[in-house]
């Protein structure tokens, strides 16, 4: 390294002392922490942002600045990679590393180090730009500045700033830009736009509905995903959304409002009550990377509402999608057919329901699981033809292989020139047109809202009967605090406990008296809690089977406090 570049780095480095006795981990959402002590952290991963787009072929990355469904008081940060998914997980430890160096020497020793290790061209010896956004939270613009400051201290890397966006623009915005297409907001609006009215042009004329079906009432969480939303809406045709809780008015960020207040409460947010009955809402999360559906109930006095999560909206994209590629195996006559077997996954975590995973199963799809966290489901789908993956909590996405997407193109070409207007060339224009609305790079709130739009109105389905899937089997969710959360190591994507030895075999005694029982217990990442998820044939069943578990818990860790 040379002295330009290390006397840079000590000098920038001297202005943004971390904060005392705080030691921040980069996980699934990068850093999150109250936003008075993430000035150092944001500096130092504009510093890593940088040191990634210049280790990589693509010359952009990303850098988001949100703490997503968290109080309006607290921030984040987090990089989007090349591809615009999430930073590769071999670079996390040397993420912590440098928000943690305590002194700019031993900031400037693990740069050092590390740039030699993975053999990182400097001093401008390749161009590398960064585009950076951040949500409507007040201290995002203070925190963009921090992480400015810290792009500009690795020579020859630039910062574009694209304002205020939702995490999934950002995402895209860099996918697009590493595949060297045009990655505007409004290049942004016009493909969602454009890929929503392709669908919406190839249902069958007898099956359109009414305004009053066409008309969707969306949450906006108070953030940046109602104020998108907003303008959004106003490019589309059949189709009717009204935004609340777009940010503009009095209420606050994710204070009672949000995918992430309705799915866990599972009551209607601020700004929603009987005038909505009968209506189908939606809620998306302060940064618009998650979605949840819901109604609004018609009984008086009953507060809960009818809650569509992400295992219904992973199921209706997955019949969808089956729907379309069973269409197009069909042989419309000689040598027109193809042998080619797209392979069709969906990927879940312990946490879905298993009553959706049992209705997937009962549609012959191939089901994965995987450990919790979204880094970890996107890795996973990307290994089929077509890849679906959801939490519960609503944010997830689907991937398409470029092998397949070349091999649909191909098939649609060759359709549209022997039997043009059949539902086999029908079909595989759904396909591409889904390939274009669904946001590949990460979880999209706004394009997975318009693909939910788009298929209900295609099957002609109310929203009761997309609930009306399945019947989710009752659960409970709890955490125990103990002493020392790593004493708990798991195993088959988070559902069998390693160790402490004795304890999965405890767990599966009070699973087995009760009917449909499942339950399993993961360590917190962030703190030492062990969590516990209980299912049963009732909510009484299930509240019990947890508070069982817990106990157990407690017990083989000894913490007592539970």
């Amino acid at each position: 390294m040379k002295e330009e570049q290390r006397s840079l780095l000590l000098s920038s480095s001297s202005c943004f002392s971390p904060p005392q006795g705080v030691r921040l981990s980069y996980g699934t959402s990068g850093f999150r922490a109250d936003a008075a002590l993430l000035q150092s952290t944001v500096y130092r991963v504009g510093i890593l942002a940088a040191l990634r787009a210049l280790n990589m072929e693509s010359s952009v990355t990303g850098i988001m600045i949100t703490a997503s469904h968290n109080k309006v008081t607290d921030n984040g940060v987090k990089i989007a990679d090349p591809s615009g998914g999430m930073l590769s997980q071999d670079w996390e430890p040397f993420a912590d590393a440098l928000a943690n160096a305590p002194t700019p020497q031993h900031l400037l020793q693990l740069i050092t180090e590390f740039v030699k290790k993975e053999r990182i061209p400097l001093e401008g010896a390749r161009p590398a730009t960064i585009l950076l956004g951040r949500d409507t939270r007040p201290s995002g613009e203070s925190l963009l500045e921090a992480a400015k400051q810290g792009i500009n201290s690795i020579l020859g890397v630039a910062a574009i700033d694209m304002g205020i966006v939702t995490t999934p623009e950002l995402h895209w915005m860099v996918r697009a830009r590493n595949k060297g297409l045009k990655a505007h907001e409004l290049d942004y609006f016009e493909q969602l736009a454009s890929s929503f009215r392709c669908l919406i042009d190839l249902i069958p004329s007898e099956g359109r509905m009414s305004e009053r079906d066409l008309t969707v009432v969306v949450d906006g969480a108070n953030g940046v995903g109602g104020e998108k939303l907003e303008v959004l809406k106003t490019t589309l045709d059949n189709l009717f959304i009204e935004v609340r809780n777009s940010g503009k008015d009095e209420g606050v960020l994710n204070e009672g409002v949000g995918a992430d207040f309705v799915q866990k409460e599972k009551v209607v947010p601020h700004g929603f009550g009987s005038q909505d009955i009968g209506l189908r809402c939606a809620s998306l999360d302060g940064d618009a990377d998650r979605l949840v559906y819901f109604c609004v109930p018609s009984s008086q006095g009953c507060s809960n509402i009818e809650l569509v999560d992400g295992d219904k909206i992973l199921s209706l994209f997955a019949i969808f999608i089956k729907e379309q590629l069973h269409t197009l195996s069909k042989e419309i006559g000689e040598n027109t057919g193809s042998n080619y077997q797209p392979r069709l996954g969906v990927v879940q975590t312990a946490y879905a329901n298993g009553a959706s995973t049992d209705f997937l199963k009962k549609l012959e799809l191939e089901v994965i699981f995987t450990p919790t966290g979204v880094k970890y489901l996107h890795e996973k789908a990307a290994e089929f033809d077509i890849g679906i993956y959801f939490e519960a909590n609503g944010h997830g996405t689907i991937l398409f292989s470029e092998s397949f997407l070349r091999w649909l193109e191909a098939r649609h070409k060759e359709l549209s020139s022997v039997s043009k207007g059949s539902e086999q060339e029908t079909a595989a224009l759904r396909l591409l047109a889904v390939s274009k609305l669904i946001n590949q790079a990460v979880g999209d709130a706004l394009s997975g809202l318009l693909l939910v739009e788009a298929i209900l109105q295609h099957m002609g389905w109310s929203i009761h009967r997309w609930s009306e899937l399945y019947l989710d089997l009752p659960s409970r969710q709890l955490k125990v605090n103990v002493v020392d959360r790593t004493a708990v190591v798991t195993a088959n994507a988070e559902t069998i406990v390693v160790r402490p030895p004795g304890i999965q075999e405890a767990i599966n005694t009070e699973t087995a008296k009760y009917p449909q029982g499942r339950s399993f217990i993961r360590p917190s990442g962030t703190e030492d809690v062990i969590r516990v998820y209980a299912e049963a044939s009732t909510q009484e069943a299930a509240d019990s089977l947890a508070n069982s578990v817990a106990i157990l818990v407690d017990k083989f860790l000894g913490s007592g406090s539970f």
